[in-house]
């Protein structure tokens, strides 16, 4: 089963997560979990955990074994969105599991082995974060193996139709509604519009529509 880090860049709203899942689901690991964590989200303190686990009693409070989303993602893919919000004092030690491709969770004796296909996506530019010294550039290199980039929305203004057309069959079928389509004079008017956020924010003008 493939391995390769795959780092997706791309604006807010341009469907991230969307081109993860798909990578996900043409991967010989397709069968195994789909984890997804947003780096952002992160709870201060608990982020270690978060990604490695800890056995009982590890930290105050925690009274049972907690599973990281390395050990949920085993045999399948690790999505880690906004990687760029990873913790500078995590870094290290992530990049020795991805290299040694074992963990260990937090107060525990023994290490596990870490078998996951990694996905990240980023909104923000890591090589300026590089520069900046908040991202270390051994583990831009690690996870930018195969990179893709997501344009924007206003500049793929072509696929706006195909996108449409997906957005009222999703629509109708989460609502049990029966549109057909939008007018011409429409599409043209959502071509007009800048779309500063993306699919997103397309989406959520037809949902409008739609309610």
């Amino acid at each position: 089963a493939h391995t390769t880090s795959v780092l997706i860049t791309g604006e807010s709203g341009t469907g991230k997560e969307v081109l993860a899942r798909f990578v996900h689901g043409c991967s010989s690991r397709s069968g195994g979990p789909f984890v997804a964590l947003s780096c952002g989200a992160l709870a201060e303190g608990l982020a270690e955990a978060e990604l490695f686990g800890a056995v009982k009693g590890a930290y105050t409070g925690l009274d049972r074994d907690r599973e990281g989303v390395m050990a949920q993602a085993r045999g399948g893919t690790l999505f880690l969105d906004e990687i760029g919000e990873l913790p500078l004092s995590l870094q290290p030690k992530f990049l020795r599991a991805l290299q040694e491709r074992t963990f260990k969770p937090l107060g525990a004796s023994r290490e596990e082995k870490a078998s996951f296909r990694l996905v990240c996506a980023t909104h923000r530019d890591l090589r300026a974060a590089v520069e900046k010294g908040t991202f270390r550039e051994d583990l831009l290199f690690r996870i930018a193996v195969f990179p893709l980039q997501l344009p924007a929305l206003r500049e793929r203004l072509d696929d706006l139709p195909a996108l449409v057309a997906h957005l009222v069959e999703r629509f109708n079928r989460e609502m049990g509604r029966k549109v057909s389509g939008v007018s011409p004079e429409t599409l043209e008017l959502l071509k007009a519009h800048s779309w500063t956020g993306n699919v997103r924010e397309l989406s959520n003008a037809i949902e409008y529509a739609f309610v």
